[in-house]
């Protein structure tokens, strides 16, 4: 049976769309993240309408079967995009959702123009760096914690105590929902969660950057206060040739959570090139 991921629609207020953007959120997150960048992006861009969507084994998509692959978040998009007859021009991911749309581009769908990865980097990630990411630091976590909790609020001592940030911490506790027993579950399936960081890292992306294709460009968002941007990384985009798609931008006043702590710059950057 094809998976269809769950979604939500945002148009500008009495307006009907002329294209549309596909939205991915990141690792452990849902579309719920994204609800208010999403309605502030249609009202700024009128004509662009958003569909903000629930990666597989996350939000309300349920369990899923395998394999859980960039390559199968990728495909979800296309049963997404038929499901809904909408091709979209515009592919929006952060984090983990950016190798899916850039590995979504590499299939080339018809009517795409832009791709927008939010502090995503495109290449695999050596071993050195998986082993010390906060990613699998909380992942390892959250395998040892219940997987139920009596009240949401438990989560944060859990991994405060666990030597997690409180801000961290709050933050998981939107991504619980109360199952039909009364308890707090999360909203995400945990042992496929582990699968599909396992294949973003080792997944290099970099020829969708590299490769000309006509009409389409590849906005690479680099926020200015994260910590997942090494210098050979920097490098590589500075030596990329004149004609290919990808291009680096600079987000200033911005740790990982583009969304949340540079809203209004990351609007005013995509609303420049959309």
């Amino acid at each position: 049976m094809t998976f269809i991921p769950p979604h939500d629609r945002f148009v500008a207020d009495n307006t009907e769309p002329e294209r549309w953007a596909f939205l991915c959120h990141g690792i452990l997150g849902s579309r719920r993240n994204w609800r208010s960048y999403a309605r502030r992006l249609v009202q700024r861009v009128p004509d662009l309408g958003v569909i903000s969507l629930d990666l597989r084994n996350h939000g309300d998509s349920g369990p899923v079967d395998g394999p859980h692959t960039l390559a199968a978040c990728a495909a979800d998009l296309g049963a997404l995009s038929t499901h809904l007859d909408i091709a979209p021009t515009v592919l929006i991911g952060h984090s983990f959702g950016g190798k899916v749309v850039l590995r979504r581009a590499r299939d080339l769908p018809d009517g795409l123009e832009q791709v927008w990865v939010l502090d995503s980097r495109p290449e695999a990630i050596p071993a050195r760096e998986v082993a010390q990411s906060d990613v699998n630091q909380v992942i390892a976590a959250l395998s040892e914690l219940p997987r139920g909790f009596s009240h949401r609020q438990d989560v944060i001592p859990a991994l405060t105590g666990r030597g997690f940030s409180r801000t961290l911490a709050r933050w998981m506790t939107t991504n619980l929902r109360k199952a039909p027993s009364g308890s707090w579950v999360w909203r995400f399936q945990l042992d496929a969660v582990v699968d599909m960081i396992a294949d973003y890292y080792r997944t290099d992306l970099r020829d969708v950057l590299t490769t000309p294709v006509p009409d389409l460009a590849v906005h690479v968002v680099r926020a200015a206060r994260s910590d997942r941007w090494p210098a050979h990384i920097l490098d590589w985009f500075d030596a990329l040739p004149a004609g290919a798609p990808g291009r680096l931008h600079l987000l200033e006043d911005s740790d990982h959570w583009v969304h949340v702590d540079n809203p209004d710059g990351l609007l005013e950057m995509m609303d420049h090139e959309l």
